[in-house]
């Protein structure tokens, strides 16, 4: 346990999570400044002093002063930039004390993209934009030209589109799955124990959908992103019958992308990929994760990986031209050369996108349950901890070895987001040729348009310009019990009545 003494509790987010950041496997807390704490073991704990006269940083117990600041008040009062400036001195104070740095420096938020798109869209060039980025987060400079790299492709999809922020794209979540893999924390039912409710879910489903084509009928629909789950887990028919309703209630007249993620090899066929490619789906994802036998059977997916290459096959062979397929770093068990072996085989299958994800543990999945296990093993290291075996990765080398592939194959970085908890503290990065980047994850993580997300355990955002040149972000979520979700569709659907008429 660390504790963090914190006069100002305001700032109480930024400072637990730049700590967390240095301390990522330790309970860190913020307390009152003038609470009298102490851990009762070796661990550290911290005073941060933040006033506009002065930052004072101190590790408590041996009173050694890390940082003692003041700042230029000379100035208006920037609550924004002293935040900034707080960071700054926070981060400096830690690396020091820890012997670390962090690859994103001072950056503890999700999309590290959209600070290097705000130097791009105020006219900065890329150099100068790199140089602002280092300078403003003290992230390393591999990360500030990644970051700029990304935001410099983002913008050119959505500059390509007539005024985006007066269009939408729309989300269908179906929460069925072959079975539920170790890692996962999204909505997901087994379909073996849930085949009765998926004639129901549909039809709410479908009753949700058709407000929303009434509703937005005068607007434009840029891209449709049918994720979950495991969509093709449905059958052929009810694909069909899903997607068929799609296509009757809407205008795809002005549709530039529509993804389904076939995601499993143990829920696709020749039959769901031809019914995929004839109702319009352009883009799809057959995701292995790991080509790794062992890991597949640990997390629990039940095809091989010979199985994930022929779904893959097959998807070339019926026409697919845009295949995305994700790889997880930091699954149980493995180790930089398992990892170095899973990026032979996608190099070889050549995928148009490839999406690499650094393991997040989130509250909701099995591998979490596991790691919050209080049996302890005779030498007194937790059991899940043992399992997770993070120590036998080396992070920096794995993520240089995803880009370097990524790189052979033609494939360059187009959309990139981080998560809490995430393993190594790196990144989730999207890979893909020049034209096959994905619209949607796009369009989605610059917010820079309404997405309607329909569907039990979605959540929809409507997005406002505001006067002064800012964006405000509204969001409303439906509920992620599968039964609750069908039997108040009647509600969910007055939710986003409210989240869009503005009420």
């Amino acid at each position: 346990m660390i504790y963090v003494k914190l006069n100002d509790e305001s700032y109480s987010y930024d400072i637990h999570s730049l700590i967390k950041a240095f301390y990522p496997d330790t309970d860190v807390r913020v307390v009152p400044y003038e609470e009298d704490i102490h851990s009762g073991d070796d661990a550290p704990e911290f005073s941060v002093y933040a006033g506009h006269e002065k930052i004072r940083i101190t590790e408590s117990v041996s009173g050694r002063v890390l940082c003692d600041y003041e700042p230029d008040t000379s100035g208006p009062d920037n609550r924004a930039e002293y935040k900034s400036e707080l960071k700054r001195r926070l981060y400096t104070a830690m690396a020091e004390y820890t012997g670390r740095e962090l690859p994103w420096g001072t950056l503890t938020g999700i999309r590290p993209t959209k600070l290097a798109m705000g130097y791009l869209e105020a006219g900065r060039d890329y150099d100068t934009a790199v140089r602002l980025y280092i300078d403003q987060y003290l992230a390393s400079e591999e990360k500030a030209r990644l970051a700029v790299d990304i935001a410099s492709r983002e913008k050119k999809v959505i500059d390509s589109f007539d005024d985006p922020s007066g269009s939408y794209s729309l989300y269908i979540g179906i929460p069925f799955c072959p079975s539920r893999c170790l890692y996962c924390s999204f909505m997901s039912y087994p379909i073996a124990t849930n085949k009765k409710a998926v004639a129901p879910y549909i039809e709410a489903l479908k009753k949700e959908l058709g407000f929303v084509a009434s509703s937005f009928a005068g607007r434009r629909l840029d891209s449709i992103y049918i994720g979950g789950g495991t969509p093709t887990t449905l059958s052929s028919d009810e694909l069909k019958d899903l997607i068929g309703y799609v296509r009757e209630k809407f205008n795809l007249s002005d549709l530039r992308e529509f993804t389904v993620e076939a995601g499993r090899a143990d829920s696709i066929d020749a039959d769901k990929l031809r019914t995929l490619k004839e109702l319009g789906a352009d883009r799809i994802s057959v995701n292995p994760q790991t080509l790794n036998e062992e890991t597949l059977k640990l997390i629990g997916r039940r095809a091989t990986a010979a199985e994930t290459i022929r779904a893959y096959e097959l998807a070339r062979e019926i026409g697919f031209d845009n295949i995305n397929m994700d790889i997880i770093l930091g699954l149980p068990g493995e180790t930089t050369d398992d990892i170095a072996r899973t990026l032979e085989g996608i190099a070889r299958l050549r995928p148009d996108d490839l999406t690499v994800h650094a393991l997040a543990v989130k509250r909701g999945s099995k591998l979490a349950e596991m790691l919050l296990e209080t049996d302890r093993l005779s030498n007194g290291e937790r059991a899940g901890d043992v399992m997770l075996r993070n120590d036998r990765i080396d992070y920096e080398k794995a993520m240089r070895l995803t880009s370097d592939t990524a790189a052979s194959i033609g494939l360059k970085p187009y959309y990139l987001y981080r998560q809490k908890n995430i393993s190594g503290n790196l990144e989730n990065t999207g890979f893909a040729a020049e034209g096959k980047e994905g619209i949607y994850n796009i369009l989605m993580m610059e917010e820079v348009q309404d997405i309607v997300a329909c569907g039990a355990g979605t959540v929809s955002k409507c997005v406002r310009p505001q006067p002064d040149g800012n964006v405000r972000i509204d969001r409303c979520d439906t509920h992620k019990d599968l039964k609750l979700y069908i039997e108040n569709i009647d509600e969910m659907i007055e939710r986003k009545k409210r989240l869009y008429n503005g009420e």
